[in-house]
């Protein structure tokens, strides 16, 4: 692989919350929430022009509060879900809602940009997704490939499966479930399984990851001790159904085949401080991306756990007799892990990495400092 030089883009607010839009797979677009105690907040909906190497930004009102977490529908572009901090009561709550873009922004006409920033539309509430009596949201996790209508919310220690109407100005609670044990009884991180038909979930509280089953709501594993100390992200690979991988202030990237929970799969020790985000590729399961607080993004190749160990599959009719041999032995044993680049162009904290929806080969990845950056690599001719 080679990288290219970011295409860095700085926010005038701090933020923490990235998401790719996963409902638009012809632009690669990025959703980025803001936080400022003083001014209103604001969500960037920045497009990136690979063939120009350019960025292009429109800037929509969230007048609600600081944005702790971001995710768009992958059914409706113009629909996404933050999790805001609200005060009530002179006590602070995260809430989450459900909001549409205006019309206008929907496509992503960048006629403007400027404009948008100096006189930007707020954005239409949708619905509350009302969790008073549960506190605090950590996270809104949409229906992997589902209609839009579907939406879990991590809240304290709950477990809400929501049903949105058609229009989703509506949500209702048609299950739930409730975290009970020792430890810190409080989400911190889940990931909406895409495998099993949407029936799972994985959800990280303190030092353990806890599977559950969305149809009975029940506990089906829990990973105890998971990392040594608070786990902060899990994501899963895409390919392969059972496999998970999390991330935590262990400064350790662990991946677990879940059937078999005593032991990792693997374990990556190459950030210096809390990891706090790991994506698996959607297109190529072998490459990993984790952002951590020593500043630094790392692009790995855990191809040896992939769903291709023994690299690509090639056809037959394209290989000489030389290179079918040289193949034969190259397919005796699993193909070798690696880092494939560490990206040290953050200067805080890199508090989110996200693969574009649009293109597998390019990603995200935001720091506290307000920074985000776009890294572009390519599969070399090699």
């Amino acid at each position: 692989m080679e990288d290219d030089a970011p295409v860095i883009y700085g926010l005038e607010f701090q933020a923490r919350a990235l998401t790719a839009q996963t409902a638009e797979t012809d632009a690669i677009r990025f959703l980025v929430g803001t936080q400022s105690l003083k001014f209103d907040n604001q969500i960037h909906i920045i497009d990136f022009d690979d063939e120009n190497n350019m960025i292009n930004k429109n800037v929509l009102l969230h007048d609600a509060g600081e944005i702790w977490h971001i995710s768009g529908s992958p059914a409706d572009k113009a629909v996404l879900t933050t999790c805001y901090n609200k005060t009530s009561e002179s006590r602070v709550l995260t809430c989450a809602a459900v909001w549409r873009m205006p019309p206008e922004w929907e496509s992503g006409s960048h006629e403007s940009p400027d404009d948008s920033s100096n006189n930007p539309q707020t954005l239409e509430l949708l619905c509350h997704l009302d969790n008073t009596a549960h506190g605090s949201m950590a996270c809104v996790l949409w229906e992997p490939m589902g209609d839009g209508k579907r939406v879990i919310s991590l809240a304290e220690n709950h477990v809400l499966l929501w049903d949105l109407q058609e229009s989703s100005t509506k949500a209702t609670i048609s299950s739930s479930a409730t975290l009970e044990g020792k430890g810190q009884l409080k989400f911190t991180a889940g990931k909406w399984s895409p495998h099993h038909n949407s029936t799972q979930l994985a959800t990280a509280n303190d030092t353990a990851i806890r599977g559950w089953d969305l149809r009975s709501m029940s506990q089906i594993y829990c990973i105890e001790n998971a990392h040594g100390q608070l786990v902060r992200d899990l994501d899963f690979n895409p390919n392969k159904q059972y496999y998970l991988a999390s991330c935590g202030d262990d400064c350790k990237v662990k991946f677990w085949d879940v059937r078999h929970i005593n032991e990792p799969v693997k374990c990556l020790e190459e950030h210096s401080h809390w990891v706090w985000s790991v994506r698996y590729n959607h297109s190529h399961d072998q490459l990993l991306l984790t952002g951590s607080s020593d500043s630094r993004v790392i692009l790995s190749n855990m191809v040896s756990i992939s769903s291709e160990p023994f690299g690509h599959l090639v056809d037959d009719d394209d290989l000489s007799d030389n290179e079918e041999n040289q193949q034969e032995d190259k397919g005796k044993e699993p193909l070798q892990d690696s880092i494939i680049a560490t990206y040290e162009e953050h200067e805080d904290s890199v508090y989110a990495v996200e693969w574009s929806a649009a293109d597998p080969w390019l990603f995200a990845s935001l720091s506290y400092d307000g920074r985000l950056d776009k890294l572009t690599f390519q599969a070399s001719a090699g």
